[in-house]
């Protein structure tokens, strides 16, 4: 199995999994009844995970700015990666995955910038 392929299937899984629990938790109950950032003695690991998170996220988002030249494409990612997170990570990865001409070696998406189409 090609890299390219390994990496479709591990993205496609990040993606769905992540899909799937966010919509089970949100049916247990609703983002905005959470209440583990000022609850409980957990609360300082819970804002240390969050802090982590999203210094990952904004590390990922530097590399979408050098692979995206557009502002707009640049704004319209560092919204949805500052707001799912991990699913709009997964999402850009496997774009630019589908973006590569067949044959292409998979670790070409980390060094193309621009458009590369099919």
């Amino acid at each position: 199995m090609s890299t390219r392929a390994l990496l479709q299937i591990l993205f496609a899984a990040i993606l769905l999994s992540l899909l799937a629990y966010t919509a089970w938790a949100s049916m247990q109950q609703p983002v905005w009844q959470w209440q583990g950032l000022t609850q409980g003695p957990d609360r300082w690991w819970t804002l240390a995970t969050l802090i982590d998170a999203y210094y990952g996220f904004l590390t990922f988002y530097v590399w979408v700015c050098f692979k995206e030249r557009g502002p707009l494409a640049r704004l319209l990612w560092f919204v949805l990666i500052m707001t799912l997170g991990n699913m709009a990570m997964a999402s850009y990865v496997l774009w630019q995955l589908h973006k590569l001409p067949p044959g292409a070696p998979a670790s070409d998406i980390l060094t193309s910038r621009g458009v590369t189409q099919r």
